[in-house]
């Protein structure tokens, strides 16, 4: 594929996956309904039951900035991913750089939702004609772990395991590769909790290292397994660095391992390094 037409074709690939070439619909107001009061969900409960008895639904129109939508500050109703543009755009100038530079690995993502990253991924490999690396796709596939306060306490107000939203079957992930022309070989899933995967994973190098686990623990079990196996020159990617438990995370594994390099913002959520040296 020529320069060009592989630049083009990226470019319609993530305004595609993160839905920004169309307006966001209104949300049903019942999507978001475990994050709001006990007494507002019980009546919003009772609403739509009672409208959904002559097939009526309750639609809630949101107004959303071109700066939310860029930098992935809401959860979309269409989109294959929710990161943004701005993720989207370091995510493939960090794809291109391991490419151009030679850094050794494969490509992984912990926490895909319905997989918009990993398919992005997996699209610019082949557009580059890069036969060789893996994308490994880890997920639960069934939402966020219940919090364990005991065994990470930054963790014990976390909600996230009650919203069904956040939970994406590997089956309608798989579609989502299909639909693409990208569900091949080389897409390589990895099923059930980052603690009990992650450890025993199929990986030999890294040369890129994108976190999305939101929570202190799922963070600190993918930097504990999976970083070492970052190449130097590799990027590790943190989706949810300015969520409290997954910063407190990044920084307390950082400190125990003597990381010092610079980490650079990418928008208001999310933020990256470079491994330099061999640790």
């Amino acid at each position: 594929m020529k320069p060009e037409s592989v630049k083009l074709y990226l470019d319609l690939l993530k305004k595609t996956l993160s839905y920004s070439l169309w307006q966001e619909p209104p949300v049903p107001i019942t999507l978001f309904n475990e994050t709001r009061s006990l007494f507002k969900r019980a009546a919003v409960l009772m609403l739509s039951r009672a409208l959904a008895t002559r097939d009526l639904v309750v639609m809630k129109r949101r107004h959303l900035t071109d700066y939310q939508r860029s930098n992935g500050q809401i959860w979309p109703l269409y989109a294959d991913t929710m990161i943004g543009m701005r993720r989207l755009d370091q995510l493939q100038s960090a794809v291109e750089t391991v490419l151009a530079e030679g850094i050794e690995g494969d490509f992984i993502e912990t926490g895909v939702w319905r997989g918009g990253a990993c398919i992005f991924m997996r699209a610019a490999l082949a557009a580059y004609g890069d036969e060789d690396r893996s994308v490994f796709v880890a997920d639960s596939f069934a939402g966020l772990p219940e919090p364990d306060s005991r065994a990470c306490p930054a963790d014990r107000d976390s909600i996230f395991h009650r919203i069904p939203y956040l939970a994406v079957s590997r089956e309608e992930v798989e579609r989502n590769f299909a639909k693409y022309g990208l569900l091949d070989d080389r897409v390589i899933f990895l099923q059930g909790w980052f603690r009990d995967t992650l450890p025993t994973a199929p990986i030999g190098k890294l040369a890129i290292l994108r976190l999305d686990g939101d929570m202190y623990g799922s963070t600190m079990d993918a930097l504990e397994n999976l970083y070492p196996k970052l190449s130097p020159g590799g990027f590790c990617i943190i989706d949810d660095f300015f969520l409290g438990p997954c910063r407190l995370a990044v920084e307390e594994y950082r400190l125990a391992h003597g990381i010092d390099e610079e980490i650079r913002i990418i928008d208001s959520c999310s933020a990256y390094w470079r491994k330099t040296v061999e640790e």
